[in-house]
């Protein structure tokens, strides 16, 4: 993303030594973390700390030394609130974990089991980028002003909160657990479309087929999280068919979202960071984007069509109703 090619090792080595020296918090930023209420949403939280963060190189342009600390910053952010709003200090990093490992690390106080860590690297990777989505085009939107990289960054966090980009994750979870059993996943689902609801899971901007990501979050979901998986299958089933019944001529598949939340719930997170989470993934792709905006960059503009009333006439105020 950052560099146009593959690394090799000393680079690969390289990079991940760089990572390792940024995953500690400045002095302000920490001092935001514990001026924050522990009930804060945690989107909030990682949008505000990494403003504070962003005050001492606000005049920056966009470059890879602060993409570098940045991307490094967010699990520690993350660890660090959910250790404060339980009543725990903040754990620090450690240097020769990777970092996948260390945001387990920090958040638990104990080293993970390696298969939840490669679960968790898999998921950063398949996240961090996905084409000109809402938030990646708020980023840019923001770079092509000739903004510093933090402010692209606040505003991609805060388009990623909207429940409509990076909150499905949640809401699957939230659905499958109204649904309860797979026995009850028909019932449920029809009385769901008729009161006009959305599966939550399907369906995709882009995709009209089974998105590939899906593909290898479900073989994952599947191995580490059975139970979840044994509801989560039949409901897809069930989607896929009532969705096809409803619109054959519009095809709707599963999307990233689904399985999502059956693997960050076996890695142990909590729902409220699912959505954070994928900021940590898509910062590194937010990243690459701002770092491509402003290497050839030019102010984002986009034409409206007004669409309000037919030109009228001015009343003067003292002759309106």
């Amino acid at each position: 993303f950052w560099f146009g090619h593959l690394p090799n090792r000393p680079e690969l080595d390289g990079l991940a030594a760089e990572l390792s020296g940024s995953r500690s918090l400045t002095q302000a930023a920490a001092a935001a973390l514990d001026a924050l209420p522990t009930d804060a949403d945690p989107m909030d939280v990682l949008r505000s700390v990494v403003s504070v963060q962003g005050v001492r190189h606000r005049l920056e342009k966009p470059n890879i030394p602060a993409a570098i600390h940045v991307t490094a910053s967010f699990p520690t952010i993350l660890a660090a609130f959910h250790r404060r709003r339980q009543g725990l200090d903040p754990v620090k990093p450690r240097a020769e974990l990777g970092h996948a490992a260390n945001y387990l690390y920090m958040l638990t106080g104990t080293e993970a089991d390696p298969e939840l860590v490669r679960a968790l690297n898999t998921y950063l990777v398949l996240l961090a980028d996905h084409g000109m989505n809402a938030s990646t085009f708020t980023a840019r939107v923001i770079a092509s002003t000739d903004s510093d990289l933090a402010s692209c960054l606040v505003g991609a966090i805060g388009a990623l909160k909207g429940p409509a980009h990076g909150g499905a994750p949640s809401a699957v979870m939230d659905q499958l657990e109204q649904i309860g059993s797979a026995e009850n996943a028909e019932r449920w689902m029809r009385e769901a479309r008729a009161r006009k609801e959305r599966f939550m899971g399907f369906g995709h901007r882009v995709y009209r087929t089974y998105d590939p990501r899906a593909k290898i979050l479900k073989a994952m979901c599947e191995r580490l999280n059975p139970k979840f998986y044994d509801l989560a299958s039949r409901v897809e089933e069930t989607a896929l068919a009532i969705l096809h019944e409803e619109h054959p001529e519009r095809p709707q598949a599963t999307n990233v979202e689904f399985y999502s939340a059956g693997v960050l719930q076996a890695i142990g997170l909590p729902k409220d960071l699912f959505p954070p989470t994928f900021a940590v993934a898509r910062v590194a792709g937010w990243s690459a984007h701002v770092l491509e905006q402003a290497s050839h960059n030019r102010l984002i503009r986009p034409q409206s069509e007004y669409i309000g009333p037919e030109p009228r006439k001015p009343v003067p105020l003292s002759e309106r109703s």
